[in-house]
């Protein structure tokens, strides 16, 4: 009995590590994925990866804001954007 319970645990433990990684992935691709949807054609978009990107202070979205404040000219995503730059900075000092 207690190899089956060795066995159970094992692939519990195989199937956490599994997840996890599987998570990492997906959680990089969907950075990826938004950090491109900054430079989009549409307004929209560009305000949904403003909105990803909210929550997320790190020294990456900082720099990203950055640069992205250099290349957009909607005045109203503009603001948005120095808004979450100036928060991210405060956050991370």
């Amino acid at each position: 009995m207690s190899a089956g319970k060795g066995n159970g645990t094992l692939w519990f433990g195989l199937g956490v590590v599994t997840g996890v990684i599987a998570g990492v992935a997906w959680w990089a691709q969907a950075q990826e994925t938004h950090r491109k949807a900054l430079y989009n054609p549409r307004p929209i978009r560009r305000l949904a990866a403003l909105g990803f990107i909210s929550g997320r202070p790190t020294i990456e979205s900082v720099t990203t804001l950055r640069d992205y404040l250099g290349w957009e000219r909607n005045q109203v995503l503009r603001r948005r954007a120095r808004q979450l730059l100036t928060r991210f900075e405060k956050a991370l000092a």
